[in-house]
């Protein structure tokens, strides 16, 4: 069985060549073809045993759909609504990619 107290697993890990670090993570994100988990403040502990590292990541975490957005539409969006490409893009993120919805928000007083 294994020990309860966090000090005594610790140095039975060690004993067996593992390594176990905390990582001060502030934010950490998985990034897929389709969406990121967005980690904020998690707890990140790095495991190192034969030359192979492992993190573990434990916290609360928010999934963000990722939206494929050509320099077209921001280019476009941008000399619409006369504003920055940086603003066009953003506009495009938060509408989800649709050129309709960014134009009016954009536009909105």
């Amino acid at each position: 069985m294994f020990p309860t107290n966090p000090n005594q697993l610790k140095k039975m890990m060690k004993q067996m060549g593992i390594d176990i670090e905390e990582v001060p993570a502030v934010e950490v994100i998985i990034r897929t073809k389709s969406e990121e988990y967005i980690f904020r403040n998690p707890s990140v502990t790095k495991m190192s045993a034969r030359g192979v590292e492992t993190f573990q990541i434990t916290g609360s975490y928010d999934v963000v759909e990722k939206v494929d957005i050509s320099e077209e539409d921001v280019e476009l969006i941008a000399e619409q609504a006369g504003v920055s490409r940086d603003e066009a893009r953003k506009a495009l993120e938060e509408a989800k990619g649709d050129l309709a919805e960014a134009l009016m928000k954009l536009q909105q007083p």
